[in-house]
């Protein structure tokens, strides 16, 4: 394409961007290549305002467009009312606003029919119940949101529409209520006067010779307008058959209905102190009980004795008595031995007497206790009467002989075979387990009866004799003396020339009497054969005589020698007791024997065991010291029981 002349003005081509460049600076607010004011073309709804040095026109609040040419209203309301305005409003728009109203029954919290919620306005309930008279005569008013309801109030009904009901819409009137005459009741009656309004209530009550359970029923006036239905039911009174009366018996006639009278009379042995007894049929329906009853009469028996020692007489005392009166006498007696069984008897005697008597068949030398007491039907205070029947006693000077023998004197006719009951009873203070009991009978025809028994030794015993014809024992107490212990268990050693072994002391039983003490004796063996296990003169290694006579090594008292066992070695070079356990002399030859002591009532008994022979003895010195520290744990076990039994 060709140019146009130099200097002339801009190529058409450029004229169009140069017209739009123009309208655009225009529209910015500034003159126009031709002078125009942006101002003056602004819309009527729009304003002119300079920004960044330059003039434009905004459309106003309310309005959208482009500020020129065009501003239109904006619809606040089309969003709706409860998002623009609030809850329980209704939105109205205006040329570049809106505003709000409550609907009906609320109102604006500015007290304004319209308001624009940008100060917190909003819509509360209207309380229409503040007005009084809206529901009318007898009516109640219920506010509720946005409107009202009304309710008849206590005493009044709805007529004529539903309930609730809104006055402007329902034709509902509220009547006072009124139950009318009060329903009847057969046979019964209304007591007092009453009304027919709400609440009010109306007693009845049976006619005279009727009765209802309960006695009167009340009846109300209800909410529904009628009165509740009374539950009195009036029936006949028919008191029925009379009641029964204890010990008593109904006679004659008599009527069940209302006022009837039934008459009783006691029983045989019971009578009414008070007068005669009656039952009256009441207006309840039931029979009035009789405050009167029949009581028994009662035997008194007094001043019960005794004669001729199993006879036994009383007396009666009573203003009314039958000719003869049933007794029953109860009998229980305990013999003086407390090994006897008890004597119960029952007697029955029958008299028409005011002093009775009895004669009993009693055991002598018994104590006794009599029950006397009338049989039925008739009835008494029992009397006891107690006491003791004399004693026969045929056994006299007994004695007893060679520690376990028994003669007496027997007082009886010369020939007789008498029968003799012995019961025996044996004890021990140091066997607190130790019991022997022994029954048994023997007959002899002698006078001067002996009787030699089967007694422990080292035992206390009681024996009761009681001769058949005799009705009371005779007691002795008998002790007899120990014996010998039984022979220590020992387990026999021989030792030539070596060292003596341990010695195993066992426990010996407390057979023969209480044990005292246990002693080793250190012996010549050449003594072995005259040894005496009673000889008392054995002393200790440190006397002049011990190398001749032997000594006593050790002596450890019962109660310190342990249930199962220990040990003892010879020639430990310790003290048991006050004896010392010296070592034995080398190249001697020796006796070792074990003596258990008994001792009860100033009387010593001993059994002896030969331990251990040693010939040739032999100990050296390492042998000694190693004896030594053997022995220390036993002399600790005896210093820690002599200890513990202090």
């Amino acid at each position: 394409m060709g140019r146009g002349p130099r200097g002339a003005g801009p190529p058409r081509r450029l004229l169009p961007l140069l017209l739009l460049l123009g309208l655009a600076r225009g529209a910015a607010g500034a003159p126009g290549a031709d002078g125009l004011d942006v101002c003056a073309t602004c819309h009527e709804h729009a304003t002119c305002q300079q920004r960044e040095g330059k003039k434009i026109c905004i459309c106003n609040y309310g309005f959208v467009g482009n500020g020129r040419t065009q501003c239109v209203d904006k619809n606040e309301c089309q969003f709706g009312a409860t998002v623009v305005c609030g809850n329980h409003t209704s939105c109205h728009n205006t040329p570049g606003g809106f505003y709000c109203i409550c609907l009906e029954g609320y109102r604006a919290t500015n007290n304004n029919k319209t308001f624009i919620p940008n100060d917190g306005t909003f819509c509360t309930d209207v309380d229409e119940c503040e007005v009084s008279g809206l529901c009318r005569h007898g009516g109640r008013c219920v506010n509720t949101h946005g409107s009202f309801e009304c309710y008849c109030m206590d005493g009044y009904l709805p007529r004529n529409g539903p309930e609730p009901f809104h006055p402007t819409t329902d034709t509902t009137s509220c009547t006072e209520i009124d139950c009318g005459t009060p329903l009847e009741v057969p046979n019964g009656y209304i007591i007092g006067n009453y009304t027919s309004r709400l609440g009010s209530q109306v007693r009845y009550a049976c006619r005279e010779g009727f009765f209802s359970v309960p006695e009167d029923t009340v009846s109300s006036c209800t909410a529904l307008g009628t009165w509740e239905s009374p539950k009195l039911h009036c029936q006949e009174i028919n008191c029925g058959n009379p009641p029964e009366m204890r010990h008593a018996i109904l006679v004659g006639n008599h009527s069940s209905r209302l006022g009837g009278v039934a008459r009783y009379v006691c029983q045989e042995g019971f009578e009414s102190p008070g007068g005669k007894i009656t039952s009256v049929c009441t207006e309840k329906g039931t029979w009035r009980e009789s405050t009167l009853t029949c009581t028994e009469i009662l035997t008194k028996i007094d001043d019960v004795s005794v004669f001729n020692d199993t006879c036994v007489r009383w007396q009666i005392n009573s203003g009314r008595i039958n000719p003869k009166i049933a007794y029953v006498i109860s009998i229980k007696g305990q013999r003086l031995d407390p090994m006897e069984s008890v004597h119960e008897e029952t007697v029955n005697l029958t008299t028409d007497s005011r002093t009775p008597e009895v004669c009993l068949a009693l055991y002598p030398g018994t104590n006794y206790t009599v029950n006397i007491s009338t049989a039925p039907p008739r009835r008494s205070v029992p009397a006891v009467i107690g006491f003791q029947t004399a004693v026969k006693q045929t056994i006299s000077n007994i004695s007893g002989f060679n520690e376990t023998c028994l003669r007496w004197r027997s007082i009886k006719t010369a020939d007789m075979e008498e029968m003799y009951l012995f019961h025996i009873w044996g004890q021990r203070w140091y066997q607190k387990e130790f019991a022997q009991e022994m029954t048994f009978n023997i007959s002899s025809s002698s006078r001067d009866p002996e009787v030699c028994l089967d007694l422990h030794p080292g035992t206390d015993y009681n024996v009761s004799l009681r001769a058949l014809s005799s009705e009371l024992p005779v007691v002795i107490s008998l002790t007899t003396q120990i014996t010998e212990p039984p022979l220590p268990e020992v387990e026999f050693f021989t030792v030539h020339g070596g060292p003596l072994p341990r010695l195993r002391l066992r426990k010996a039983k407390e057979k023969n009497g209480p044990i005292s003490s246990y002693q080793v004796l250190v012996l010549p063996l050449a003594l072995q054969s005259t040894f005496s296990c009673d000889s008392e003169g054995t002393s200790s290694f440190f006397s002049n005589a011990s190398d001749a006579d032997g000594y006593v090594a050790a002596e450890l008292l019962a109660k310190d020698v342990p249930d199962d066992a220990m040990e003892i070695l010879i020639g430990d070079r310790l003290y048991y007791g006050e004896y010392y356990n010296a070592p034995l002399k080398r190249g001697n030859d020796y006796c070792i024997i074990l003596r258990i002591t008994s001792e009860w009532n100033k009387v010593r008994r001993h059994s002896c065991a030969v331990w251990a022979q040693v010939k040739d003895s032999s100990l050296t010195l390492l042998q000694m010291a190693g004896v030594g520290l053997g022995s220390m744990a036993v002399v600790i076990i005896l210093t820690f029981l002599s200890f513990s039994a202090v």
